[in-house]
């Protein structure tokens, strides 16, 4: 039986796992993160482009 134990303990397989999913728990973090971040501003300049477009560009109608 402690041999099993002593096995267990000293195994490290996984160990890598717990790495790698702490690291990919980051990186998802940090895109959730950076998305929110930009939105607000990708939000005002959609805003800006469509009014500035609205107002500069007109379409005549041709005959009817």
């Amino acid at each position: 039986m402690n041999a099993v134990f002593q096995a267990f303990v000293e195994d490290e397989g996984g160990a890598v796992t717990v790495d790698w999913v702490v690291l990919t728990a980051a990186i998802v973090g940090l895109a959730i993160f950076v998305i929110f971040l930009v939105r607000g501003g990708a939000g005002a300049l959609a805003t800006k482009i469509s009014n500035t477009l609205a107002n500069s560009i007109t379409v005549g109608t041709t005959g009817g």
